[in-house]
């Protein structure tokens, strides 16, 4: 479960960023998660409060929206949600595509005091 890697990660990036900008709270941290990301959502939630245990975010709230895997087939084009679609194009079958979003973990917002 690299999820706790990641939260962890972000905790120390946020924490620069707040100290850069004279706050000292987060009481809000919007995720942007991507189905093609390799991250389970349900786990980032589950490791959360572990990654942000005695931190300056120990009473922040996760919240996080998923962004779809859409691809273009590198055969004939056409542009779908890869895991909608079972990682095979709708319209010619074809498993060679090109991502062209949702293989991203992003912080949107933060909500600092």
């Amino acid at each position: 479960m690299h999820e706790l890697g990641v939260i962890s990660s972000m905790v120390k990036t946020i924490e620069e960023i707040i100290k850069e900008e004279g706050f000292t709270e987060v009481q809000k941290l919007v995720l942007e998660v991507g189905e093609l990301s390799g991250v389970v959502p349900h786990y980032m939630e589950v490791c959360f409060p572990a990654a942000v245990y005695k931190t300056f975010m120990e009473n922040t709230v996760l919240e996080m929206e998923t962004v779809p895997g859409i691809v273009r087939c590198k055969d004939c084009g056409r542009e779908f949600n890869a895991v909608a679609q079972d990682f095979c194009c709708p319209k010619c079958g074809s498993h060679d595509m090109e991502i062209l979003s949702g293989n991203d973990v992003m912080i949107k917002e933060l909500l600092c005091s």
